[in-house]
């Protein structure tokens, strides 16, 4: 299989609490942030599709959990955008304690995607999630998004300070921080963030194996054939 981990999502279903979680059996990856960072656009970019994740002009919307399958029969867990202010205060309350749950004690959660807006940086919220996630012992890849709305130098020393300031705030769990600038607009990181799913998914690039395997094979012998007899 090669890359594209995301692409074919389908919808599976949708969890307001934690009753309503799939039963744990396939790897789920997670994707994470506060409202209007663009996890819906990230999403639907890395997934080729326009309106998988539902991308709103209303910052708070979505109050669940939606889980996609994926063609590998993993799954994908949208988390509701947090840090919205117009969210009713028990209503945000609940979000941030489900979110904090799951992400901390989900059995078969293999990795975390946190979208960040790189024009606003890390904020609490996102820390706080960070500090219930990150002593799993597991991966999260930060999506440094609308990296198109800075210049290319700009955004390359943006995520770089961005990795810079995550590693000295969690300096135990550095090694499994990487920040990744993106743009759904121009598609820019998206190569980057498909290889570290397919990688927390175990999914091989069969065309990089297809290419070693050939560079290892023998090389092929022609047939020796003897002389022609005469009739």
């Amino acid at each position: 299989m090669a890359l594209h981990p995301l692409q074919n999502a389908e919808f599976l279903t949708t969890a307001a609490h934690d009753a309503q979680l799939p039963e744990p059996s396939h790897p789920e990856i997670a994707f994470a942030g506060r409202s209007n960072a663009g996890k819906s656009s990230a999403i639907n970019a890395l997934a080729n599709r326009t309106r998988l994740a539902f991308t709103s002009k209303t910052p708070g919307r979505t109050q669940h959990i939606n889980f996609f399958r994926l063609r590998s029969d993993a799954l994908l867990a949208d988390l509701p955008g947090y840090g919205y202010a117009a969210v009713p205060r028990e209503l945000k309350e609940h979000w941030q304690q489900f979110l904090a749950r799951y992400v901390a004690t989900r059995q078969t959660l293999v990795g975390l995607v946190l979208v960040v807006d790189m024009r606003h940086g890390v904020a609490d919220l996102d820390r706080m999630l960070l500090d219930a996630y990150l002593p799993s012992g597991r991966p999260v890849l930060v999506l440094a998004t609308k990296s198109d709305k800075l210049t290319p130098s700009a955004a390359r020393v943006a995520a770089r300070e961005m990795e810079r300031q995550l590693h000295m705030r969690f300096p135990v769990h550095a090694s499994r921080i990487i920040v990744v600038a993106f743009s759904a607009l121009r598609h820019v990181g998206i190569e980057q963030a498909e290889t570290v799913i397919a990688q927390w998914l175990g999914i091989v690039d069969t065309r990089a194996t297809s290419a070693a395997a050939k560079e290892k094979a023998p090389p092929s012998r022609g047939v020796t054939r003897g002389p022609k007899r005469r009739s």
